[in-house]
């Protein structure tokens, strides 16, 4: 009584009051249309992202070929990058190679025998060795250890301004950070490829001739007959590709990284991810035109069975 005498209004009769209207608000559903409309809204926001991602990607990769083509980098800064990104992946590289060649024996061996065709196994690892699973292994390979590595390395010295700093002292980023590791992502992933190639022949041979004891010879003849220049020319022509992808992508995403560690740490993710995205897209291409190519200049192509 009290209370209402002195024209106060008491607090349960206040937190009542100010918490329906909030309460209709909140327990309103929301309709068909306008989830529909936001889902749209939603999807039209993220092909925006991604629109001005490869936008700025493509100008980035641009910038980068007119300062590779205007003035090569010095020695100081290509050797350094030709060791990290070259002979520190050839370990990795080549036992990958090794053993997806066994890994290719392995689960193509029983399907031919039950035909008779176990001496065609041979033609078969190493054909798929050198046209496929040789550039795209070693360019996974180099993407995750290279590009994750470039990525968070460029990324840290965006996060600390040492990009900045370059600048300011009338240095251009691109042509001093970029260019080297792009040429030597473009220069050595041919030879990882052949390195893989070699190694995952090895394997295969190694596994089918000494494992599952199928004879030496026709092992070879039959690699000899099915497997020509094309094909070796097929899968390191593709690997220029998937390097130049992937060092356009490592350096892209460090370039553009998120203040702070865990910035970083999303940026050498996503090199990575895009990365291997991107060379999938590429082999894909990459394939059909040259397989296209091949069949318009050799049409009686022999075949395995």
């Amino acid at each position: 009584m009290t209370s209402i005498f002195n024209g106060s209004i008491p607090q349960a009769s206040r937190f009542h009051m100010s918490s329906a209207p909030q309460d209709a608000i909140s327990g309103r559903s929301r309709g068909p249309i306008e989830a529909i409309a936001n889902a749209i809204a939603d999807l039209g926001a993220l092909t925006i992202d991604w629109v001005t991602a490869l936008g700025d990607m493509i100008l980035f990769a641009l910038r980068t070929f007119s300062w590779m083509f205007s003035r090569l980098p010095r020695r100081e800064t290509l050797v350094p990058s030709l060791y990290q990104i070259g002979v520190l992946s050839l370990p990795v590289v080549a036992l990958t190679g090794t053993f997806i060649g066994m890994v290719l024996a392995v689960q193509s061996y029983s399907q031919f025998r039950a035909m008779g065709l176990e001496t065609r196994l041979g033609a078969v690892i190493n054909l798929t060795l050198v046209r496929e699973l040789g550039p795209v292994l070693a360019a996974t390979m180099l993407a995750g250890r290279v590009g994750s590595a470039m990525a968070a390395e460029l990324g840290t010295m965006r996060v600390t301004e040492q990009i900045d700093a370059l600048v300011s002292m009338g240095t251009n980023p691109l042509q001093y950070l970029v260019v080297p590791r792009f040429l030597a992502c473009l220069l050595l992933i041919p030879s990882l490829t052949i390195m893989a190639d070699f190694m995952g022949v090895a394997g295969g041979y190694f596994y089918s001739v000494y494992i599952l004891n199928i004879d030496w010879f026709h092992y070879w003849d039959n690699s000899q007959r099915f497997v020509g220049t094309y094909d070796l020319f097929t899968g390191v022509f593709k690997s220029l590709f998937f390097g130049a992808a992937i060092a356009i992508v490592s350096c892209h995403r460090g370039f553009n990284c998120s203040p702070g560690a865990e910035g970083v740490g999303r940026a050498a993710t996503a090199a990575f991810v895009y990365s291997f995205v991107l060379i999938l897209i590429l082999d894909l291409f990459l394939g059909i035109l040259l397989d296209a190519i091949y069949y318009s200049i050799w049409s009686d192509v022999p075949s395995l069975i």
